[in-house]
This record gives structure tokens, C-alpha cells and sequence, in this order.
């Protein structure tokens, strides 16, 4: 995920939420679908973190 910008995770996300609240993801998609929207749930709040500890820093 080196290259994925916020935006590009966040808006990957909400299409798995979307296609599990569709019922669009089949049985065998599921398990994987999962992990990767708990992986793109870690990067955004990771760079959420990034993101507050460098406004911090500008108001220390």
C-alpha cells in the first residue's frame, strides 16, 4: 500500500461496505474482503495519526 493515497483507500473501503451491504460478495469473497477492509481500515487511521501528529507539531 506504498502508493495508496487516503482518498484512494477510503474510497475503496466504502466499495466493500457497499458490496456487503448489497450482498453483492459471495461466501467465498468474504473472508478476503474482510481482511483487506481491516487493512485499509489500518492505513487510514494511520495516516489519520500521521496527519494529527504534524498539525500538532505546527502549533508546539
Amino acid at each position: 500500500m506504498e502508493n495508496t493515497t487516503y482518498e484512494q483507500a477510503l474510497t475503496e473501503l466504502q466499495q466493500i461496505v457497499e458490496a456487503l451491504e448489497n450482498g453483492n460478495i459471495n461466501i467465498d469473497e468474504l473472508a478476503a474482503q474482510t481482511e483487506r477492509a481491516a487493512e485499509l481500515i489500518r492505513f487510514c487511521q494511520e495516516k489519520l495519526r500521521q496527519t494529527e501528529e504534524r498539525i500538532q507539531r505546527l502549533f508546539d
